[in-house]
């Protein structure tokens, strides 16, 4: 198992932009991130190899829900913020700004299927819900992001 602050260099970004996803609010996803760190510091999990960005990712998810529960909001706000950190190409911003405008459900799926690589069966382990319900959400944040695209007439086939 590394140390924390090396889990922390590599997987700050990730978590942080897992929590933005969740939250719409950088304040509130910094929160969550530091939460996250001190809680793998507290806890010193049992990790097997190359599962800890599983664990700070299942957390990250986890304190987000447990922090709109407490607050009892639900602002969506843009991820404009998020693009400063996350190392997309160039013309991804319009896909970006769509994406933003998606539901939060929708935009975490997305963002951990697409960014992060997991697998349908994983983000639902992670979420705390089906598969079926997984594959459902990606479908409809999909179908929604053609048509956004598509009336911004900066669709490309392939989405």
């Amino acid at each position: 198992m590394e140390d924390a602050t090396a889990l922390f260099r590599r997987y700050k970004d990730q978590v942080y932009r897992l929590a933005l996803s969740f939250t719409g609010s950088p304040a509130d996803a910094e929160d969550v991130t530091q939460t996250v760190f001190l809680k793998y510091l507290e806890t010193h999990p049992e990790l097997e190899e190359g599962r800890e960005k599983a664990w700070l990712l299942q957390v990250a998810a986890n304190e987000s829900r447990s922090l709109w529960r407490r607050l009892k909001r639900r602002v969506t706000v843009p991820l404009e913020e998020a693009q400063a950190v996350a190392a997309l190409p160039p013309q991804a911003g319009t896909v970006l700004e769509a994406v933003a405008k998606l539901k939060s459900t929708y935009r975490v799926v997305l963002y951990l299927f697409y960014y992060e690589g997991y697998s349908t069966q994983e983000i639902a382990q992670m979420l705390r819900v089906n598969q079926s319900a997984v594959t459902t959400r990606l479908h409809r944040a999909r179908k929604q992001l053609k048509k956004q695209l598509e009336q911004e007439g900066t669709h490309e086939t392939g989405i």
